[in-house]
């Protein structure tokens, strides 16, 4: 509850209201049992002044009892409202200061699930404390009170009930929070299930994998529904349980009375009041059940946003440096990699220098550390040992803001967000002018076909970019990475879905138009990066080798056989 505090304080006035108009629907309620004893005993004697006088006592306490049970849900909704906004903008501020380790860690689905599904939790366990947390204590002693001396002969009526009611929500409820538990954790798993399964919804059709697409996420669906019947199956036979609890006590009590009712005669009037108070009491300890029960699930809740919320980055900027610009050139110093909870290294040793301004070309096999060396570049992760200098500064006493206007790294899988192409490249730069965009469409080879739409860079890009073909979406992505002029600029194979002729179109418009750019372009083909200044061929996470082309065919083993095995792709360039 600690990571509430800061937010209800922001709503003290509202909190207080709830709190007054909680208090007032409680006195209310209590105090209605007990008019009407007093309205019994005048219909009795037959005195109706005292009817009428108390009958509209009754009703104006009534209407105050409907108004502060209104304003009750008024300020209580407006608390947990804007304490969950609060909440929800704060977590998902703080999930994007994660790094990739971060990220991966908790998975995007588990995130996904805590700022939607979580937060919903956390809204209705601040509902419920405002309107139920204060309200149950007062109705369960004042009905308690106010039963007793109702009927003082029947004290143990109340007690036995109370008894047998809270044994039987104990045995149950002792259950509950432990069920809430797994629920949360299914939800997580069938939320990722989803998201993977409309992700991937292309493969899964090429494979024809729909059946076991659907057996999966059937098979996650029906833990989910198996948790909620055996919870709904709680539920359902508590309340019978619990009215048969009630029922029989007040059998008991017109019983005793009856029994009585000579020696007693004023017992007469007390009987409607005293069963109404067993009926509050009964209440009362039902919906203490009901709200512990909520109030269980949604403190697991808070306790996975608060998990959230207290993870540190893995990667922290340095906020203190003031500097504007840095120089191009990149230094590794014997960097060594490893992600986390990995038991090996995926960089090893690793040390380089590039002078600002060059074309680097990195190649290796699936797995040799290439895209791990960039992501290093861009800090995206930081290395286990070793330094990576800028302009020869290390990156660790680098700002966040000076670093990412410095590097721009585009990706092999090139993702758009839904909006307009304009939208997407004001990403790369905010105050982009349309000068600009078409600079850095027309470099990335993009500005060909957005030409062609009527409506230019304002045309609408689709969720997931549907609407753009693999070559055009690549196109679009360097485009956003080049247009902020950055100093340094990485290819993470971001050409594989280009044919060779707009590749090397891309290429020249780099060489002639961001000369000052330090490139890292990692690919596939030497054919891609066989002019490169520097080329860094990497192997099992080592560098096996640095030079040209022309020096590498003849110093690296490593190159020499990625080279034959491609020669007959790239024609026998040398």
């Amino acid at each position: 509850m600690g990571i509430l505090k800061p937010y209800l304080k922001n709503n003290y006035l509202s909190i207080i209201g709830a709190v007054i108009s909680v208090i007032v629907l409680a006195g209310s309620t209590l105090w209605q049992p007990k008019l009407l004893q007093t309205i019994m005993k005048a219909i009795i004697a037959n005195n109706r002044n005292e009817v009428y006088d108390y009958g509209i006592q009754l009703i104006v306490l009534a209407l105050v009892g409907i108004v502060a049970g209104i304003a009750s849900t008024f300020f209580s909704a407006k608390v947990a409202q804007s304490v969950t906004t609060d909440l929800r903008a704060d977590l998902y501020a703080k999930v994007q200061k994660f790094s990739f380790g971060n990220i991966e860690k908790f998975s995007a689905g588990s995130l996904v699930v805590r700022l939607i599904n979580d937060m919903n939790q956390i809204l209705n366990l601040v509902m419920t404390m405002l309107t139920q947390i204060l309200r149950i204590p007062i109705l369960f002693v004042g009905a308690f009170i106010l039963g007793i001396i109702t009927i003082p002969r029947l004290w143990w009526i109340e007690i036995v009930m109370i008894l047998l009611i809270l044994s039987l929500t104990g045995a149950v409820f002792s259950h509950m929070g432990n069920l809430f538990g797994r629920f949360q954790k299914w939800l997580d798993q069938m939320n990722t299930v989803a998201k993977e399964s409309m992700q991937g919804i292309r493969v899964v059709k090429s494979f024809n994998q729909e059946k076991n697409e659907t057996k999966k996420f059937a098979a996650t669906a029906d833990e989910l529904k198996n948790l909620n019947l055996t919870i709904g199956y709680l539920f359902s036979l508590l309340i019978p349980a619990f009215m048969l609890i009630s029922n029989l006590m007040i059998l008991l009590a017109v019983y005793f009375i009856g029994a009585k009712i000579v020696s007693h005669p004023n017992d007469l009037a007390a009987i409607a009041s005293f069963i109404s108070y067993l009926m509050q009491l009964m209440f009362a300890i039902i919906i203490g059940a009901m709200t512990m029960t909520m109030a269980s699930r949604g403190m697991i809740a808070l306790k996975r946003v608060k998990e959230v919320l207290e993870t540190k980055p893995d990667v922290v900027f340095n906020t203190s440096s003031d500097e504007n610009s840095l120089t191009s050139d990149v230094e590794f110093e014997n960097v060594s990699f490893a992600y986390p909870n990995a038991n090996d290294d995926s960089l090893k040793n690793v040390s380089f220098k590039i002078k600002a301004g060059s074309f680097v070309g990195i190649v290796g096999s699936t797995g040799s550390g290439k895209t791990t060396l960039a992501q290093l570049i861009a800090r995206l992760y930081d290395p286990t040992k070793g330094g990576v200098k800028i302009g020869g500064k290390n990156l660790q006493t680098i700002t966040a803001a000076t670093l990412r206007t410095t590097v721009s790294f585009v990706l092999q899988k090139s993702i758009l967000f839904s909006g307009t192409i304009a939208d997407n490249l004001k990403q790369g730069k905010a105050d982009a002018t349309n000068e600009e965009m078409e600079w850095a469409l027309d470099v990335a080879q993009a500005k060909e076909f957005v030409d062609k739409y009527e409506d230019g860079v304002k045309h609408h890009v689709e969720e997931r970019s549907a609407n753009f073909s693999g070559g055009q979406k690549q196109r679009l992505s360097i485009a956003r990475g080049i247009i902020g002029k950055p100093q340094i600029l990485i290819l993470d194979d971001s050409t594989s879905a280009l044919d060779a002729k707009s590749e090397k179109l891309v290429q020249k418009a780099l060489e002639s138009k961001m000369q000052a750019t330090t490139v890292f372009m990692i690919a596939e083909k030497i054919s891609s990066v066989i002019k490169a200044d520097t080329i860094l061929v990497l192997d099992n996470g080592e560098l096996v080798g640095i030079g040209t082309h022309s020096e590498l065919l003849k110093s690296s083993p490593i190159y020499q056989e990625i080279y034959a095995a491609q020669l007959s792709r790239i024609g026998g360039q040398a």
